[in-house]
């Protein structure tokens, strides 16, 4: 039995979610909550294996606070938003989300994303991805909980980037500023602007974020969080 948590501001959906997820005998909603500290009560209360969070429910700091007290619990986050908003995807992704879905959502599919992370699957929709947009420039790093792991299931011919490329794509994926990479690879600022121009042009997309993008798609990265992997954190496929 998957014990879910639902953490919803609209009470009409609340009950929409409640019941597309016990139509199915692997799900049971343990409760439901519509703030922080409603949240966390519940947590350390019923320990749930999935929560279900609306998107646009918690502000920064408090949603930092959720997700620090789910890595605990090995609770999976299954996130529904309102609108495909490629910042909002990689804050959660950064957090620790395992999947990220349109509120549009089918009862059906919730139940099966629901039931796939409840058995510690890791999930990320393609719809999420459809149509990305620049980092804003002060995107924040990522959280310890972020592992990003090189898939490099395509041969090495249709692989295009250098092993240094996938590692300055990794930092960009992670939320890096060109300056923030450039201190951890111990390299100038200008080297990483080469580096992204040459990613850039190989991958013949417009901006950083259509980059890791595209590498997501192709399978060539995957993020992953520490409760959900047995992997190493980077391999490389080069």
């Amino acid at each position: 039995m998957i014990h879910v948590l639902v953490a919803d501001r609209v009470p009409l959906f609340r009950c929409g979610i409640r019941a597309a997820l016990e139509s199915t005998p692997e799900c049971k909603v343990v409760g439901e909550a519509t703030e922080r500290a409603g949240i966390i009560q519940l947590l350390q209360e019923q320990h749930p294996d999935v929560i279900v969070l609306d998107a646009g429910l918690l502000a920064p700091d408090d949603l930092f606070e959720v997700t620090s007290a789910l890595r605990p619990l090995a609770c999976g986050l299954v996130v529904l938003t309102a609108s495909a908003d490629e910042e909002q995807l990689f804050q959660y992704l950064k957090l620790g989300a395992a999947a990220y879905e349109s509120r549009d959502i089918t009862p059906a599919c919730l139940a099966d994303r629901v039931r796939r992370v409840g058995q510690k699957e890791y999930l990320l929709s393609a719809d999420a991805i459809d149509h990305p947009r620049p980092l804003p420039p002060t995107a924040p790093r990522t959280s310890p909980a972020l592992k990003i792991r090189i898939e490099a299931q395509a041969p090495a011919s249709t692989f295009p980037l250098s092993a240094r490329e996938v590692e300055i794509l990794i930092y960009i994926a992670q939320g890096n500023s060109n300056k923030q990479i450039a201190k951890s690879l111990k390299i100038s600022d200008q080297t990483v602007k080469n580096h992204i121009t040459s990613i850039l042009k190989k991958l013949s997309v417009n901006d950083r974020t259509a980059a890791v993008v595209h590498a997501l798609r192709h399978r060539w990265i995957s993020l992953e969080v520490h409760t959900y992997s047995r992997h190493p954190a980077v391999t490389s496929g080069r």
